[in-house]
């Protein structure tokens, strides 16, 4: 899962669990759908993307960089991952939100369709809670 600063999701993708997260990042920046702004080219990806050390591989970073999306990754070995931790924190509370939906949680569907269309829903969920809490 992806998501911007505030935790509203961006994109989600499901996979197998035996995955890296490392080899669904750059399918996930390729599925975030372009938002609508001001006229001219929109700016479809992030200008920046925070990730922890599983993630500091050089060809990940290299492809990053040609999206144009400055690069935040801990370095393994170099860096702690206490200053990523202010970042990090909006990642895993997303995901604790998603996860309150007990469809999430185990899964029930056969077909990975049916698990990606519930996190989808989910995702819009989540998304629209997030926009009544900014209106109000």
């Amino acid at each position: 899962m992806l998501c911007d600063r505030r935790g509203v999701p961006l994109t989600c993708l499901i996979c197998a669990a035996n995955t890296h997260d490392s080899q669904l990042l750059i399918p996930l920046l390729d599925s975030i759908a372009p938002i609508r702004g001001r006229r001219g080219r929109p700016r479809r990806l992030p200008d920046k993307l925070h990730a922890d050390k599983a993630y500091d591989v050089p060809a990940l970073r290299a492809a990053i960089r040609d999206r144009g999306i400055k690069v935040r990754i801990t370095r393994k070995g170099i860096e702690s991952s206490q200053r990523l931790g202010r970042h990090r924190w909006i990642v895993e509370a997303c995901l604790n939100w998603l996860l309150r939906n007990r469809r999430l949680v185990r899964r029930y569907d056969r077909k990975a369709q049916h698990f990606q269309a519930f996190a989808d829903l989910a995702c819009a969920l989540l998304t629209y809670r997030r926009l009544l809490k900014a209106t109000n």
